[in-house]
């Protein structure tokens, strides 16, 4: 007796190198990766922990060229993410590049500050040549 014995042929050679290339894992990857930056983009902005003081006011634009100007609970002055010595922050302004005219800068600043420091610190801005200062508080407040 004798058996036939039938191969199966895969594509067009039995051995030929398959050359199609699944994108199904690609897709995968670039989804997770998508879902990481959307979670941790909005957690770049903030790199001062500061406990905000809470306003009725709107959210205004984000603009490219803007400066952030923190203080801390404890008086610390940073610029962007970076601590400045205090005095420090006229010679710094001097020294950033401003085209026709200055940018946006907003001014962080921690709800247990004395007034004062708060006052001096935009007193130093608009000494720098920076006239428009934006006050950055939480959106959640009610009516006084």
């Amino acid at each position: 007796m004798g058996a036939s014995v039938s191969r199966r042929r895969r594509g067009r050679e039995g051995n030929a190198p398959m050359s199609e290339i699944n994108v199904t894992p690609l897709v995968d990857v670039m989804l997770v990766l998508l879902i990481i930056f959307m979670v941790t983009a909005p957690m770049l902005s903030a790199g001062v922990p500061i406990d905000l003081p809470d306003s009725q006011a709107e959210a205004l634009k984000q603009e490219a060229d803007q400066i952030t100007v923190s203080m801390d609970g404890e008086g610390r002055l940073f610029l962007d993410d970076q601590e400045l010595a205090p005095g420090e922050l006229g010679d710094r302004l001097a020294g950033l590049s401003r085209g026709a005219s200055p940018p946006l800068v907003t001014l962080r600043a921690d709800r247990g500050l004395d007034y004062g420091r708060v006052i001096a610190v935009m007193g130093a801005l608009n000494a720098a040549g920076f006239k428009s200062i934006s006050l950055v508080t939480n959106g959640s407040a009610t009516a006084p």
